[in-house]
């Protein structure tokens, strides 16, 4: 039995899609039906209730998923036990939303190329939605982001949260912090509308009362810096990121009596039986990610 037949399988059912598997595995759609074809041709069963208008597997494929992954797993430890690592270039797909790439995103990748010479890197930087989405359908292997991705064989991770803070010019920086009625008389910006640090921003100032405050969204994490650091307003930011954009925007993290609370962050991923090194890169990816709120982020230099 042709093991690259049974990973088709495999991730058609994972993503209960021909066409989302073909993508997953840079493949036709007719490649994939055809080795789901061979599969059943060999078996002598279908696998794939084709009369069902909804993806549904058959009573003998429900049967058959439960050994493919025994397959390969049971290749996978023949290669530990047997053979020699795989020094073969892979990818890794990895997408993340603005506030990790200017934290932490970049040394991971370095690190991940150390562990891992001969691994490709496919980034994607989005908001948390489009990132659940593809992950989801199988064109992000591992996302960083403010939601979960919610998909049967799909696994999710919560990692430590972003503090957010308000940012703004130097002038407006002093030893008090900043009163409600203070801050009410800046331009306030915040994330994309819809975000989490959108709805947190006016959640609020709900909460404080403050009902008719304009709100100005934007969608860049150097713009809001520029922004602010040019005196236009006051912006939420997180705070290991404000820490690195303050000497290159002139920009400071103002001390409010209004709180804001943290941005979530989780790591969603697919889990890769037949392919270790992958996975391996996967979970390293993933330590790193824990690792990193562990201790506070490096700053940048004037």
């Amino acid at each position: 039995m042709n093991l690259k037949f049974v990973e088709a399988f495999i991730w058609v059912v994972r993503l209960k899609s021909v066409t989302r598997a073909a993508e997953k595995l840079c493949l036709t759609q007719s490649a994939v039906s055809n080795r789901i074809a061979a599969l059943e041709s060999e078996l002598g069963v279908e696998l794939i209730n084709r009369r069902n208008p909804h993806f549904r597997l058959s009573d003998a494929g429900e049967r058959f998923m439960d050994y493919a992954e025994r397959f390969l797993t049971i290749q996978r430890e023949m290669r530990n036990e047997l053979g020699t690592p795989d020094q073969q270039p892979f990818s890794l797909r990895v997408g993340a939303i603005e506030s990790v790439l200017h934290t932490w995103l970049i040394p991971m990748v370095d690190a991940l190329k150390r562990s891992f010479p001969p691994i490709n890197f496919e980034l994607t930087v989005e908001t948390s939605p489009n990132l659940v989405e593809q992950v989801r359908r199988g064109s992000l292997d591992l996302v960083f982001s403010a939601l979960p991705a919610q998909e049967e064989g799909l696994i999710n991770e919560t990692l430590e949260p972003f503090e957010m803070v308000f940012v703004g010019a130097e002038t407006l920086a002093g030893p008090a912090p900043l009163e409600l009625d203070a801050l009410l008389r800046q331009e306030i910006m915040t994330f994309q509308r819809g975000s989490h640090p959108h709805l947190s921003l006016i959640n609020a100032l709900h909460a404080a009362g403050v009902y008719d405050k304009h709100v100005h969204a934007v969608s860049s994490i150097s713009a809001l810096a520029l922004l602010a650091g040019s005196g236009f307003g006051v912006a939420t930011l997180p705070r290991s990121v404000a820490e690195r954009l303050e000497p290159i925007n002139r920009i400071r993290v103002l001390a409010t009596t209004l709180t804001l609370a943290p941005l979530p962050l989780h790591a969603s991923y697919w889990n890769y039986p037949a392919n270790p090194v992958l996975k391996q890169a996967i979970q390293e990816a993933v330590a790193y990610a824990r690792g990193y709120g562990a201790e506070p982020a490096p700053r940048a230099e004037a």
